[in-house]
């Protein structure tokens, strides 16, 4: 049977080869095998993405992070210590996606043109998926490693399309998940600066206040890469009704991701076991569909994974063994009902029908 093609608008990748130095071109089993005795990262020898499993899932395109955050003094969470840093740590990230397409890995879309272009290759079955490049949308997961304003219009001269101002904890520009308040001074100055450049804003992180001012100041386009429904998991990082409903009128399209924390509220990071709580790829569609029951219609949900972000098969459902098993979503959605095209929207068409009015 024919696969559909699949546009994950959420995956880390260069954070990955770069702060996991996995070596992404390189067959899953041999990453895993290669990190079988690491143990500074819990995730180790469990990865599920990698360039060849995207093609194997007919991933053909993406939205790839860069991601590096400033913490400051006395932070508990990870991260660089001054800005600087934080920006030196993307234009690593931005060295790799240069290597990757260098090498004919991946290709980066900038604007319609390219991603006609890219559909095109993708469509074409006389040229087998594993020889094609995946391509890319490139996106900056927190503006910490912004230094100041300038150092965006240099983002955006180097193929950055999109942006999320917060990540975990506080932000130089707006806080992030488990964090109160909103915006800062900085981050209004920012959001007036991405809206000259008519950037996609990302509110994935935002905290509930900073949703709201976003949303109410921003006039370009709004998407959430990766956001579950707050109704079934009821923490600050998913998205409660009011939101969803806001995010529809927006016009806005909401990617479901694959952290088992984030599907179910059962799931305990590093204590809980997929397997032992049944958490399937099935958990997901109960998140889509009822972000589809307040919208009338399938418009409005998509693929945001996020199966790389951090976390591997311990935090992922159990019945998924790489990024390769979203084509199950083909048959799982067909049995709850949805149709044929309900099942194209989520796949691809729905990032796709955003991206060209985002895009005219």
């Amino acid at each position: 049977m024919k696969k559909l093609l699949v546009f994950d608008a959420h995956l880390d990748l260069a954070m990955n080869a770069m702060e996991w130095n996995r070596d992404l071109t390189r067959p899953l089993a041999d990453i895993r095998q290669r990190e079988m005795h690491m143990k500074d990262k819990p995730d180790r020898g469990r990865g599920t993405v990698c360039l060849p499993e995207l093609r194997q899932g007919k991933v053909g395109l993406v939205v790839a992070t860069q991601l590096a955050r400033y913490t400051p003094p006395g932070s508990a969470l990870a991260g660089w210590n001054s800005p600087q840093q934080a920006w030196a740590m993307t234009q690593a990230q931005l060295a790799w996606y240069r290597e990757m397409e260098a090498s004919g890995e991946m290709v980066q879309i900038v604007n319609l043109q390219q991603l006609d272009a890219h559909l095109a290759l993708w469509e074409d079955d006389l040229k087998p998926d594993e020889q094609k490049p995946v391509g890319y949308i490139l996106s900056l997961e927190g503006a910490d490693s912004l230094v100041d304003s300038s150092y965006l219009h240099k983002a955006y001269a180097y193929g950055l399309r999109a942006i999320g101002l917060s990540h975990f904890g506080p932000g130089r520009y707006a806080p992030g998940t488990r964090m109160e308040a909103g915006l800062t001074a900085a981050g209004f100055e920012l959001l007036k600066e991405i809206e000259k450049l008519n950037l996609i804003v990302d509110v994935t992180h935002l905290t509930d206040q900073g949703f709201d001012q976003v949303l109410q100041r921003y006039n370009g386009p709004i998407w959430a890469s990766h956001h579950n429904v707050r109704k079934i998991v009821p923490n600050q990082r998913q998205l409660n009704d009011d939101q969803i409903k806001c995010l529809i009128e927006r016009g806005a399209v909401i990617g479901g991701m694959l952290d088992c924390w984030a599907m179910d509220v059962r799931f305990i990071d590093t204590v809980s076991d997929p397997w032992q709580l049944n958490l399937r790829l099935e958990n997901l569609i109960d998140h889509w569909d009822h972000i589809c029951q307040l919208a009338g219609n399938s418009l409005h949900v998509a693929i945001g994974s996020d199966l790389d972000g951090i976390f591997g098969t311990e935090q992922s459902p159990w019945n998924l063994n790489s990024i390769a098993d979203l084509q199950k979503y083909e048959g799982l959605l067909s049995n709850r009902g949805y149709t044929n095209e309900d099942i194209e929207n989520i796949f691809s068409r729905n990032w796709l029908r955003f991206l060209r009015k985002a895009w005219a």
